[in-house]
């Protein structure tokens, strides 16, 4: 956040250049009452001494703008700075108002509104009683602005109807779109109490502070669409993984149902406990914990089918780490690879899922098992950006390449560059994959 410059500093520049302009003024005329009357030549010298010091002083604070320049730079970025996150969230009439609010001060406006495509989100100033949110927008201004996405001003004045039950007139205004991908989708207005208002400084504010939240408004909606794809990804994978379980464990619990009835019982609870997470886990993040849960469930129902000696689990999940959020359907889908893929006829599967600090701002978590393996080029297939489709008659990396290349690209979207999965393989040994997630860089993470 930029701290807010010294206005009254940046006044303080203006009235001494005034001051000393009055003084030069002063002196000028001193001089010549002097030179015309007679005073000395001692009195005319100091005159003369006094008027080439303002003088100097004059010229040198005329053309050494710097400093003002740099207090006006300050404060536009102060301003600029605080737009920026009262758009975090998009533009709404809450977000409106604030900027509003912000923007009224620093120009000459009598009065500041935002509207959607429609209607006013929030007016600020003297016209906040005709023009309150919601109201429609009714200025021939606005509307060309809206349609044709350009810049619009007028220095006659306009009448337009008013909340307020009679016609309320506007003598002078700016109006400059604000666009999202060429779209535009709403409409900064600058109203001004005269004519003489509207200059070129003023429409240069309008205009610049348009783009600027044009600027932040494109972000937010592909922030938004970032989300939704997100989620696109994750409900992808829940279908991947939803038609083949479901028969099986289905088929599993009516088994039960003859041999074992409180045995299917237990099961089916479980079940639907498994279900209700696997919807309620569409969003973007979920608690470590509750991914493990989730996790543990899954497992549940393939002891069940398989067997319990069949397939040997350990989690080792570090407790500072449990409740880290981290995109849902992370670990669920290494541990069903594992189980789909790696299992042998006959020999018990074991799995190893380990989850740990690695240093203090990153994540690993490890997913291994001693299963039929795979060679060096399949396994380097799974997690590569280019991977050539995988080939499902090998006995463990066909199947698997769906969700290790969902969860990749996730990892890549949430948690930057710094972040990489990697899978280790030797056939007929098992296969550890690797998972580092910088949480410095994730885009979850505030500040």
């Amino acid at each position: 956040m930029i701290n807010r410059p010294d206005r009254f500093r940046t006044d303080n520049i203006v009235l001494v250049r005034a001051l000393v302009g009055i003084c030069l003024l002063v002196v000028s005329v001193g001089i010549i009452h002097i030179l015309s009357s007679d005073f000395g030549a001692l009195y005319t010298l100091v005159a003369c001494v006094l008027l080439c010091l303002f003088f100097i002083l004059f010229v040198y604070l005329g053309l050494n703008s710097d400093a003002l320049r740099s207090r006006y730079t300050e404060e536009t970025l102060y301003v600029a700075s605080n737009m920026l996150e009262d758009l975090k969230d998009g533009l709404t009439r809450e977000s409106a108002k604030k900027i509003c609010l912000r923007l009224l001060p620093e120009t000459h406006a009598s009065s500041i509104a935002i509207t959607d495509t429609s209607v006013v989100l929030s007016c600020v100033g003297d016209m906040a009683d005709d023009f309150p949110p919601g109201s429609p927008v009714h200025n021939p201004a606005t509307r060309y602005v809206l349609k044709h996405g350009i810049v619009q001003s007028f220095t006659q004045a306009i009448e337009v109807p008013s909340e307020l039950g009679r016609p309320r007139q506007i003598p002078a205004g700016i109006v400059a779109p604000l666009k999202v991908r060429e779209r535009t989708v709403g409409a900064l207005k600058f109203y001004f109490s005269s004519p003489r208002a509207v200059n070129r400084t003023q429409y240069a504010l309008v205009s610049g502070f348009s783009e600027l939240l044009s600027t932040q408004l494109a972000i937010h909606a592909l922030e938004q669409q970032e989300e939704l794809t997100a989620r696109a990804e994750v409900r992808a994978l829940q279908a991947q993984i939803n038609p083949h379980f479901l028969f099986n464990t289905l088929n599993t619990i009516a088994s039960f149902t003859r041999t074992d009835p409180a045995r299917a019982r237990e099961l089916l609870r479980e079940f639907a406990s498994f279900y209700r997470s696997t919807l309620d886990n569409s969003g973007s993040l979920i608690p470590l914990s509750r991914e493990i849960a989730q996790t543990r469930r899954y497992l549940v129902f393939e002891r069940a089918r398989f067997g319990e000696e069949r397939i040997m689990a350990d989690f080792d999940v570090e407790p500072e780490v449990e409740d880290t959020p981290v995109p849902a359907f992370i670990v669920q889908p290494l541990v069903e690879n594992a189980v789909r893929h790696a299992m042998r006829d006959e020999a018990p599967l074991h799995i190893w899922v380990s989850i740990r600090p690695a240093g203090d701002e990153a994540l690993d978590i490890e997913v291994s098992d001693d299963g039929v393996g795979m060679d060096d080029e399949t396994a380097a297939r799974l997690f590569s950006e280019r991977s050539l489709p995988v080939d499902t008659s090998l006995p463990q990396g066909g199947g698997a390449g769906v969700a290790t290349r969902n969860i990749y690209e996730r990892i890549k979207r949430f948690y930057g560059p710094n972040s990489f999965a990697r899978v280790s393989s030797r056939p007929d040994v098992g296969t550890t994959v690797t998972l580092h997630l910088d949480l410095v860089e994730s885009i979850f993470t505030e500040g």
